[in-house]
């Protein structure tokens, strides 16, 4: 192994409301497989799976505590000048099951990304605490409202960069990216959050093409396309979405470079 490579395997995590869910899914085909991420990177759903991951949850544990729960159970009404939701009831949720008051407690290191709103900047979290790292990389602009940490207001990290490879792309010998917002055909915009969704995902995709040579294994499932970013309720369907897209991306691999994924 390169002696300057700090980790075998680092798995970046994309952003992308309840189609995150199936980031859940590959980290159960990975697993599965016998390979498991030593170093995570996370965007919005991204850090909110990778912050369980790191904090020793497994992926059905996972799926247990998040995928049985309501969009209300989740979110509620804020100031609509600020936000229309609030992310109070995953802040509870996170608070009650993240063991790890700060990054150091992680069992996995964690890079959490959120913007800066404030300075128009990126921001890489990887030391204090993860509820608040996590809940600025997952506070999509005017749908939620910004979050606060010390004088800084932060929204969504994936409004600059939804694949946060950049900051595990030196210290990790194979990477593995994990992208839950594909952009197909969309025929009819029935409403102003129908648009809002649309076009947050045409800027998210603008990254994509040129992120993704510098990965060694790609999951990117197209049938996620059909559904929204609040909707938990799909929370399952989602996962096997996710668990069938990486079986069949380390098949890919196999059959391509004669030989497994490296565990």
């Amino acid at each position: 192994m390169d002696k300057k490579k700090t980790y075998k395997t680092g798995i970046v995590l994309s952003g992308g409301g309840a189609r995150g869910f199936s980031h859940l899914g590959v980290l159960h085909a990975l697993n599965e497989a016998g390979i498991f991420p030593d170093c995570i990177s996370g965007t919005s759903a991204g850090s909110i799976v990778g912050a369980f991951y790191a904090d020793g949850y497994s992926p059905e544990e996972i799926l247990d505590i998040m995928g049985n729960n309501k969009r209300h159970d989740f979110f509620s009404f804020g100031i609509p000048k600020e936000g229309f939701l609030e992310m109070t009831g995953m802040h509870k949720i996170l608070k009650k099951y993240i063991k790890a008051k700060s990054f150091k407690d992680l069992k996995i290191p964690l890079i959490v990304s959120a913007t800066d709103l404030n300075n128009a900047k990126i921001k890489y979290f990887s030391e204090g605490s993860v509820v608040d790292a996590v809940i600025a990389s997952s506070s999509i602009p005017v749908v939620f409202k910004p979050y606060k940490i010390g004088d800084v207001y932060y929204v969504d990290g994936g409004v600059m960069d939804n694949l946060p490879i950049y900051p595990i792309k030196k210290i990790c010998k194979n990477i593995i990216g994990s992208y839950v917002n594909p952009v197909g055909y969309q025929e009819s915009f029935t409403n102003l959050f129908v648009i809002a969704e649309r076009v947050f995902h045409l800027g998210l995709s603008k990254e994509l093409i040129e992120k993704r040579r510098s990965f060694d294994l790609f999951i990117d499932p197209p049938q996620l396309e059909k559904y929204s970013l609040l909707n938990p309720e799909k929370a399952h369907e989602i996962y096997e979405i996710g668990y069938k897209a990486c079986q069949k991306a380390l098949n890919a691999y196999a059959k391509e470079n004669d030989k497994a994924f490296p565990a």
